[in-house]
């Protein structure tokens, strides 16, 4: 993966499959039919706001099984910095997408847990008053911050582990995995 070897990614060791590729290859065109439906016919395009960095790939999966008009733009929150395996807060890296009055719109994130991610965005896109607002994450964790927070499209209903792969990352690495694994950040199996 092209770790240096004293970084904390180095030292991490991947864990057991949570979710497999194959289970993601066919539940997000499931989810994708789901999302069409329920944003309904309308003259202007969806406007789907993927979280950057880690829902670039499931968006990316998701919008090519969604034969609908839409324009993707992008809005890149920090949260889990470097080494943090639990959420740090919540801090917008640049300007939010606006524009979204009338507008059919979908955030897509990787995962939720604490609800803070998805609770600032609805917040700040709810207030420009759009004609459909929905979110949808491939993970949610079964904790009561995540189950508590109003999510519309949800893949998968995960326990509680700190996970990479499918777009999720500890320290910058291990995104490009093509499934979802846990990760021990101290290198214990």
């Amino acid at each position: 993966m092209g770790t240096h070897r004293d970084s904390p990614a180095a030292r991490a060791a991947l864990g057991r499959v949570v979710v497999s590729n194959d289970q993601i290859a066919r539940r997000i065109p499931e989810l994708a039919r789901q999302i069409v439906a329920a944003a309904g016919d309308g003259d202007d395009d969806i406007v789907l706001i993927p979280v950057m960095t880690g829902a670039f790939i499931f968006a990316a999966d998701l919008v090519r099984c969604m034969p609908v008009r839409m324009r993707i733009t992008l809005a890149t929150i920090s949260s889990y910095p470097g080494t943090s395996t639990t959420s740090q807060g919540i801090r917008p890296l640049g300007d939010l997408p606006g524009n979204l009055k009338g507008r059919r719109v979908l955030v897509v994130d990787d995962i939720l847990d604490s609800g803070r991610t998805l609770n600032f965005l609805r917040e700040q896109f709810m207030a420009q008053r759009p004609a459909w607002f929905a979110t949808a994450v491939l993970l949610r964790k079964t904790i009561p911050p995540a189950m508590s927070t109003p999510c519309e499209f949800v893949g998968f209903d995960i326990p509680d582990e700190f996970v990479v792969g499918f777009g999720l990352d500890y320290d910058g690495c291990f995104r490009n995995l093509p499934e979802v694994r846990v990760l021990h950040p101290e290198g214990r199996a």
